[in-house]
């Protein structure tokens, strides 16, 4: 008798030749036709459950580009596999035609030039469309919010993520998940959960002062579906107070809580359920580890790490869904399930082309009055890009470098340190940069960008101690984005070197010199966790550069050695 691992590789071989996951097929046949909104909706509706999933979403409401990261550098078991291969490496692994639409959404070479051709992607009015054609195929399909959606924006800023939670609310999600919310500090974090009319889950929040379930964080909940009895376990960023300022949320502790996940699965198992699926933000290389460690879990929705991955990735019996960020992608994933096991299932990463999708007309509305009051403000140009600015990579965005320029020149430093975050928008060569691109990169809700003393040892510990959360081979272990941007500041790093003994090399760009371990350097930096820091906004310190600029060109960044990547 054939094993369930054994009919879920069959079924994943299938789709892969055949299509059934809805890309190999859809990016052969793109290349060669028109792109349709009828014909990215396409689906074989299959089995008795459909789950739609979104995740990374960063208060992106409206269209807009976003570069994938050229460089995706996975360490230990996970070095050269999905999702850590990227460009020309990514397309011939999943056969993706050059120059075809799918090149453009999921790869980073050509960018400008492709995008250009294919214009912006995402816009929640479009994914609304998309979501609502779904439900007219499948009315119960379950629609699930991977979190780091009220974070991200201009808007999201001042309106303390009112914007976002009034345009989710007409999606109609079925749950969701956190990590950035958080940052909106306790207080508001749970007036807008009251808002809304859906779970908030994270079987891994729990309260701080007597270490137990958080009571406003539901561990999972249940659907009824096609007869078979679902549980959506929701799974939170693990380490928020360690990513994120904890002051802001100190009423709550996460963690991955591994073994608090089994007896979670355990416990709706022996509920009854015929189904168990994982909504998470652990991240892709965690979410891989997990799916090893506890039995149980039939899907693992993944966020956090912002891939977007053609096909699910089988561990174990666990299938494992990315859907990138952004709002560039959405998935469906149909699922047969009887006698209390999933026994096929179907998968489609949906590209949100916003050229050819439709948009949805009252989200649309909904969007245009939320951003009303601030049109002005959002659309005032302060500047014109010479170049891409992107953001995505393990080591360089141009974005970044940017920032960097700014910190070192508005606050007149040595060195510059910006945070290696993974969210913000892209520019094409040529494009106004307005206030709200400034802001779609920084808004935050703490930009303080401090100017301060740091020694040449202390800045070796701080770039060791970042190397160590984004390239420790054990992916419980890996607590950052990318790594900290540097500013005046060169290194060589070596990815696959032991705990402390990954940086080297350290130079001070205006000078060429060795960094002295005893030698104080003016540091200029922003988005430190630590309570109290003082300084001006940074997208204050960004705006002031760019305007004095005018056109702004970001030389390319050779001041990273990188070894064993």
């Amino acid at each position: 008798m054939i094993s369930r691992r054994d009919f879920l590789q069959a079924a994943m071989a299938t789709t892969a030749i055949y299509g059934g996951s809805g890309f190999g097929q859809w990016s052969r046949l793109a290349a060669q036709q028109a792109l349709t909104q009828d014909r990215l909706l396409e689906f074989d509706t299959f089995g008795n459950v459909t789950l739609i999933h979104l995740t990374d979403i960063h208060a992106q409401l409206r269209p807009i580009y976003f570069r994938e990261p050229d460089t995706n550098i996975g360490v230990g078991d996970n070095r050269g596999v999905v999702p850590h291969i990227t460009g020309a490496e990514f397309r011939r692994f999943y056969g993706i035609e050059d120059g075809s639409p799918s090149h453009y959404a999921l790869t980073y070479d050509d960018f400008a030039a492709l995008g250009r051709e294919y214009g912006r992607m995402g816009g929640l009015d479009r994914i609304a469309t998309v979501v609502a054609a779904i439900r007219a195929d499948r009315p119960d399909a379950i629609l699930l919010d991977g979190g780091d959606t009220w974070h991200g924006s201009y808007l999201c800023y001042h309106t303390k993520g009112q914007n976002v939670v009034n345009a989710m609310n007409l999606l109609r999600p079925d749950a969701m998940t956190f990590h950035w919310e958080f940052t909106l500090g306790t207080e508001r974090l749970l007036e807008l959960i009251e808002q809304v009319p859906y779970e908030a889950l994270g079987q891994n929040i729990f309260d701080a002062e007597w270490d137990e379930p958080a009571e406003n964080f539901a561990p999972y909940t249940w659907f009824e579906r096609g007869g078979a009895k679902i549980a959506v376990i929701g799974q939170a960023f693990p380490y928020m107070p360690i990513a994120n300022p904890g002051w802001m949320f100190p009423e709550y502790s996460f963690g991955i809580r591994e073994s608090q996940m089994q007896e979670t699965v355990d416990q709706a198992r022996s509920e009854g359920a015929d189904l168990v699926v994982l909504l998470s933000h652990n991240g892709f290389d965690t979410d891989k580890k997990m799916a090893g460690q506890v039995t149980g879990i039939d899907v693992i929705l993944s966020g956090h790490t912002h891939d977007a991955l053609p096909e699910p990735v089988l561990v174990g019996e666990t299938i494992i869904v990315a859907t990138g960020s952004n709002g560039k992608f959405v998935s469906r994933v149909d699922l047969n399930v009887e006698d209390g096991r999933m026994t096929g299932f179907r998968h489609k990463l949906i590209p949100i082309f916003s050229d050819v999708i439709e948009p949805d007309a009252e989200m649309a509305a909904q969007i245009a009055a939320d951003r009303a009051p601030y049109e002005g403000a959002l659309k005032e140009e302060i500047g014109t890009t010479g170049g891409t600015l992107y953001r995505r990579g393990n080591f360089n965005g141009t974005w970044d470098d940017l920032i960097c320029d700014a910190l070192l020149t508005q606050r007149d430093a040595e060195i510059a340190l910006s945070p290696g975050v993974r969210w913000g928008p892209s520019l094409l060569p040529g494009q106004a940069i307005t206030r709200e691109d400034i802001w779609n990169v920084t808004s935050m809700t703490y930009p303080e960008a401090y100017r301060t003393e740091m020694t040449g040892e202390f800045l070796k510990v701080v770039l060791e101690d970042v190397a160590d959360n984004i390239f420790n081979p054990d992916p419980y272990y890996q607590q950052g984005g990318d790594m900290v941007r540097t500013g005046g500041l060169g290194y060589r790093i070596d990815v696959t070197a032991p705990a402390g003994k990954r940086i080297d090399n350290l130079t001070l760009l205006s000078t060429g010199e060795a960094i002295d371990p005893a030698r104080s350097y003016v540091v200029a930096g922003w988005a430190s966790v630590n309570e109290g820091t003082e300084g001006p906004p940074i997208w204050d310190v960004v705006e002031r550069y760019v305007a004095e600029k005018g056109t702004v060109t970001v030389d390319v960044n050779t001041s990273v050695e990188v070894v064993g990547g």
